[in-house]
């Protein structure tokens, strides 16, 4: 019988893709390479990387390519995750713009281009931005905010 060496998860140490790691899946555990995970699951990754903080991994080497993966892996997730930092064409800014540049700079503007243009599916903006963006278009320009989201603020 072979037995197939573990690599259990090690908190202390950062990961380079050759390095090996177990973990528990719904067929058992399996041991893979770290560059195998990123293409295997790499949500479950970006998870133990990001939320539960156990898995520490080479910035270059790792996580720019396990963003990547992301994107096309889970386009959901993806958009979530980034939030702010998605790029994005935003009008007067060119394209490939962080979103959070227009949502800082001009919020008025990134209000009318997310809500009222519908691109809402493009960047997704947590409860707490939620309610920075619309106090800020409540006090800059009040007759732009769509009653709906006077209405969020006001819950």
């Amino acid at each position: 019988m072979v037995t197939e060496d573990i690599f259990p998860l090690d908190s202390e140490k950062v990961y380079d893709s050759q390095d090996e790691l177990t973990l528990d899946t719904p067929d058992g555990l399996r041991t893979l390479k770290i560059g195998a995970w990123l293409n295997e699951d790499p949500v479950r990754i970006h998870k133990l990387i990001i939320r539960e903080k156990t898995l520490h991994v080479n910035q270059i080497e790792v996580f720019n390519p396990l963003i990547s993966k992301l994107r096309r892996a889970d386009p959901d997730y993806y958009m979530k995750v980034m939030g702010l930092q998605l790029l994005i064409d935003f009008p007067g800014y060119g394209t490939g713009i962080k979103a959070k540049i227009p949502f800082e700079n001009d919020p008025v503007g990134f209000y009318k281009w997310w809500r009222r243009e519908k691109h809402e599916n493009k960047v997704h903006l947590s409860t707490g931005y939620r309610i920075i963006l619309f106090q800020k278009v409540l006090s800059m320009s009040p007759k732009t905010l769509l009653k709906k989201d006077k209405d969020f603020l006001n819950q």
